[in-house]
């Protein structure tokens, strides 16, 4: 049904201002209308000289039974729109997997200088892992555009062995650190210990 269709069935419906009417009332009404005892007048006549109340009533339920029907029909073609979840108002930090080419034979000790040269940097837990994809809960922004959550493209499990890159786990805490969109590696990204958190701490300032 199209949108003018169902514009013109709006306008057109004389029951259109009142409020929804019960289907299980109106259903009851017709059938008390409708299986009323004739009086002696109307049981000579038959139906050509009913009383204008029977007539009226009758007409009221086949408008009221009418106008369910249209609302019914209405509503059914029209699909409700999805109720929001709460992910659905969490803002996201997106890094892909670190490239062993750019860190081939450039692996040094963690240190405060090489963190503070990194554009994110923050501290979280893993809430999930799927498709490759691995999915934090901030807990601390040092560095970046704050966020609550950061999905990490899942290194591969080479990359972890040559270069250090850092191997996710559900539930476990980690401190992340990227430049140009790339997680580190080195031990710069890596499971959270007090050591790390204070090389992030000396780097970022808090």
């Amino acid at each position: 049904m199209t949108d003018e269709l169902r514009a013109r069935l709006r306008a057109a419906d004389p029951a259109a201002s009142l409020p929804p009417a019960d289907p299980d009332g109106v259903t009851r009404l017709l059938e008390d209308v409708m299986s009323t005892e004739l009086t002696t007048e109307n049981r000579e006549t038959g139906t050509r000289d009913r009383g204008p109340l029977t007539w009226l009533v009758a007409a009221a339920a086949v408008l009221i039974i009418a106008g369910v029907g249209l609302f019914g029909v209405l509503n059914h073609d029209t699909d409700p729109a999805a109720p929001p979840t709460a992910a659905d108002d969490k803002t996201v930090t997106e890094l892909t997997a670190p490239s062993a080419a750019a860190y081939a034979a450039r692996c040094m000790v963690p240190n405060a200088d090489l963190l503070r040269q990194q554009t994110v940097a923050f501290e979280g837990s893993v809430s999930t892992i799927a498709d490759g994809m691995v999915t934090l809960v901030v807990a601390h922004w040092y560095a970046g555009d704050p966020t609550d959550l950061v999905r990490v493209q899942a290194p591969p499990a080479d990359l972890q062995q040559l270069i250090g890159a850092v191997s996710f786990e559900p539930g476990e805490r980690y401190l992340v650190s990227a430049t140009d969109g790339r997680v580190t590696v080195c031990g710069l990204s890596a499971p959270w210990s007090a050591d790390l958190a204070a090389l992030y701490g000396q780097a970022f300032g808090g």
